[in-house]
């Protein structure tokens, strides 16, 4: 039977990894008995320093039980170790059974670091975690959304692609060209240069003239925020993105080769997917709701108009308790003066100022205001929104929201001004750094809850890049 060196496990654990080989061989020893009750003399000799410079390679079941316990961090730098842990890291993400609940956190790039280099920083160990990921690089990408462990990219032609930054693995989406408002124009050569940009809506409006956009270009003009959603119909994936003009609805599933439009309403700001239905939240404080699941979509108004127009940012999610909420973020825009926008007094030019919680009353069809919450925590910013229970996360503050910036009008103008970013209690208002800036101000850094679930892409002609050395992308520094 293959044996794990001793040597090979320290340096891996104590070298590029961060996971002390001390924690990893308490939790070892303290799971052991209690799975398989191994008498306690046959595990204190393998406690004793510097001796049996080999280990018996313990069986694939016990490693699993192990691994389950494991924060995916040390999950996939324990995988580095030898080929039996490997196996057992395998077999655990393959059959599905790593359930540990993860804390969210924030992905960011460093010019220092690399152009292929994420940056993965830690709320609950205060470190960070450099991956490298697949071409084309991350940093020459756009962020546009964070779901489920997934980002969702654009590249310079301003294609779609999903990446997730702990497994690697890279799926690309449905070409930018089937989106209902994009218009491919080729060269003399046949070769397409230029897209197309035109302004209708779903009622059959024209609201200004066609704008072309080179291939590098349409991202910044097209792309608002996009999601990526479990499809519980078919156990796979479906991708939703809000773009221009005017911010409407188009999604994809894993089997489609095109973008599917969803008219006729605009103006939507953030979206929820539960029990098959898409929950879509204007900056009206509208909710619309669109049953994916049927052959052909149906949309139902769940909520009218609740406010005017104003300048937030708005989000809906779900609450662990069951409700629906609205989420209203009120940001400080100063308007620069003239055309010193790039001058160093400009620095900062956008600050949240007060965030508001709404439960939803499906019955009564209104909003009813939510002054604490006291043992949960929001995250808000291009990620998918979510409210989290403080009790499965003690390392989050009860009661506060942390945020990214998602100010997306202002963000692809201004790509290099300093972030929103930070955490606001929400008792009064007052608002708190993360840490000191480690971020570049581009791409626009976001939330994202570590998942190592593969996407099911059974009978989908979708192009995938896989990783075969995870953990070997995986370093961490201490901050």
């Amino acid at each position: 039977m293959a044996t794990c060196s001793r040597a090979a496990i320290m340096s891996s654990l104590c070298g590029v990894v961060a996971l002390q080989p001390k924690d990893l061989w308490s939790l070892v020893f303290s799971v052991m008995p209690k799975l398989l009750s191994l008498r306690t003399s046959f595990l204190n000799k393998f406690q004793e320093d510097d001796v049996h410079p080999l280990l018996p390679e313990l069986p694939q079941d016990m490693l699993m039980t192990i691994f389950a316990n494991l924060s995916i961090p040390d999950l996939v730098r324990a995988c580095s170790v030898c080929s039996s842990w490997r196996s057992a890291y395998s077999r655990l993400r393959n059959l599905g059974k790593y359930k540990q609940s993860q804390t969210p956190c924030l992905l960011y790039t460093s010019e220092t670091s690399g152009d292929n280099v994420a940056c993965l920083y830690s709320l609950v160990e205060n470190r960070t975690y450099k991956l490298t990921l697949p071409d084309p690089p991350i940093r020459s990408r756009f962020l546009i959304g964070s779901s489920n462990g997934w980002l969702i990219t654009a590249d310079e032609t301003s294609e779609l692609h999903l990446v997730n930054p702990i497994t690697g693995e890279q799926i690309a989406l449905p070409s930018v060209i089937t989106i209902e408002h994009v218009k491919p124009i080729a060269d003399g050569s046949g070769i397409i240069h230029r897209y197309e940009l035109s302004y209708h809506t779903g009622d059959n409006k024209v609201h200004e003239e066609p704008t072309l956009h080179t291939l590098g270009d349409l991202r910044e003009h097209l792309y608002f925020k996009a999601f990526v959603f479990p499809d519980t119909s078919n156990g796979s994936y479906i991708v939703v993105v809000i773009h221009n003009p005017y911010h409407q609805l188009s999604f994809a599933r894993a089997t489609d080769d095109k973008w599917t439009w969803l008219p006729p309403n605009f103006r939507y700001r953030d979206c929820l997917y539960m029990d098959g239905l898409l929950y879509a939240l204007t900056s009206h404080g509208e909710i619309d709701a669109f049953d994916l699941t049927a052959s052909t979509v149906t949309m139902k108004v769940i909520l009218e108009e609740v406010k005017e127009y104003t300048y937030q940012s708005m989000y809906i999610m779900q609450a662990p308790w069951g409700d629906l909420l609205q989420v209203w973020r009120t940001v400080n825009v100063p308007e620069p003066e003239d055309d010193e926008v790039d001058g160093p007094e400009h620095e900062v030019l956008l600050c949240t100022l007060d965030i508001a919680v709404y439960k939803v009353d499906m019955e009564a069809k209104k909003l009813v205001e939510i002054n604490s919450l006291p043992y949960h925590v929001l995250f808000l910013g291009y990620n998918n929104s979510i409210c989290l229970n403080v009790g499965e996360h003690p390392e989050l503050k009860a009661n506060h929201a942390y945020f990214t910036d998602d100010h997306a009008e202002v963000i692809m103008v201004l790509k290099n001004k300093t972030r929103d970013i930070g955490v606001m209690d929400l008792e009064n208002c007052t608002r708190k750094e993360i840490s000191s800036q480690i971020w570049s101000n581009w791409p626009c850094p976001t939330w994202i809850i570590p998942n190592l679930t593969e996407l099911n892409l059974r009978s989908a002609n979708r192009p995938v890049l896989m990783s075969e050395a995870v953990a070997c992308r995986m370093s961490c520094n201490k901050q």
